[in-house]
């Protein structure tokens, strides 16, 4: 690394000794990265903030004093910077981690449950990637009020009650950023819409609560995807943190298939493997949609289906956490539409209709 190149600073905050040295290690280990202080609390970090301006800030979700996501929503109402979050794979971990990515955390990683030293480092590469990632990130500040009046007002797009969705299908692929991105897509979608189908990368710990949390928020049903399910109009299945998702097609039906086989671009769920299947089981009867992510899963995939005849739209540059996924998308020519998030669901539902 050319050393007149300025290094990432990092702000590690986590009330663990142990893991305060290993993130430092972790991180340290790359050239492009320099941890300029560790925090053992959010008070104690509030000052190094202020003395250190950090470029990222890593955040245990939970910690004494004062709580990861009440200090998260602080920091990014009153000075908005890129953080990563540090979960536990528990549910109330998910739980808190949704809550952060909701007021504006970049992204998270999690910390295994036993023998924190050993496994943690083979996290090491995902760390240093969502740090990095992070650094380029364009942060938003967090308002309270906005975020709370916001809450179920999206306004939803027309209905299709006179259309035949029967066999119609919506599927959405996200990764970095896609937990509050889907939820905007789904939250301007009417009840009596197509079935969705979603994978977005996270971990089998989250996918639930996360299906749960859309579920309540929009007016589409939203349930994590079980094998065998039938997928019917209305719906939208979310592929489980641990298993690929496919469509099948039996007869005039479509069903859910979960599969337990290899990652496929370091992905398990991948949106490949499920927007190949899409592809081969709907062809033109599809909309495929990429959303924000880091790296490029889905972007093949999505040319497959507008090679099968689907419509397929990614989401713009300027809405995206990370232009990656679907950046990728449109420099392999496997996009019709490229689009602001909030414009996404109308033009969907609009290719649905045509």
């Amino acid at each position: 690394m050319d050393m007149r190149t300025k290094r990432i600073s990092v702000l590690v905050v986590d009330d663990s000794a142990l893991i305060r040295k290993l993130m430092k290690e972790i991180l340290t280990s790359d050239p492009a990265i320099e941890v300029v202080g560790a925090a053992h609390d959010p008070l104690h970090a509030r000052e190094l903030i202020k003395q250190l301006n950090p470029d990222v800030i890593t955040l245990d979700v939970e910690m004494p004093k004062m709580d990861g996501v009440t200090f998260l929503a602080n920091l990014m109402r009153l000075r908005p910077m890129p953080v990563v979050m540090v979960s536990s794979l528990t549910e109330q971990g998910a739980d808190v981690t949704l809550q952060a990515l909701e007021i504006g955390a970049f992204d998270f990683v999690t910390k295994p449950k036993l023998d924190v030293s050993r496994q943690l480092e083979n996290y090491a590469e995902e760390i240093i990637s969502k740090v990095k990632a992070a650094s380029r990130a364009r942060v938003k500040p967090y308002d309270p009020e906005r975020a709370r009046s916001r809450v179920g007002q999206a306004a939803p797009v027309r209905s299709l009650a006179k259309f035949d969705l029967t066999h119609k299908l919506i599927a959405i692929g996200a990764s970095t950023g896609g937990t509050e991105a889907i939820r905007e897509v789904l939250e301007r979608m009417p009840s009596d819409g197509p079935a969705i189908v979603i994978t977005q990368h996270i971990p089998q710990a989250f996918s639930a609560p996360f299906a749960e949390r859309m579920d309540r928020s929009c007016a589409i049903r939203v349930c994590q995807a079980s094998d065998g399910q039938q997928i019917v109009p209305g719906h939208a299945y979310i592929a489980p943190g641990h298993l690929h998702l496919t469509v099948e097609r039996s007869g005039a039906r479509y069903f859910c298939r979960l599969h337990d086989t290899a990652p496929v671009n370091r992905h398990k769920p991948s949106v490949d493997v499920m927007f190949d299947s899409v592809a081969a089981n709907l062809g033109a009867n599809a909309v495929g949609i990429l959303l924000t992510g880091m790296g490029a899963d889905g972007a093949r995939g999505l040319l497959a289906m507008r090679t099968a005849g689907a419509h397929t739209i990614a989401q713009d540059e300027n809405t995206s956490v990370v232009w990656g996924m679907p950046g990728e998308a449109v420099r392999m020519e496997a996009v019709d539409e490229i689009a602001p998030l909030d414009k996404v669901a109308g033009l969907a539902m609009k290719a649905i209709a045509a």
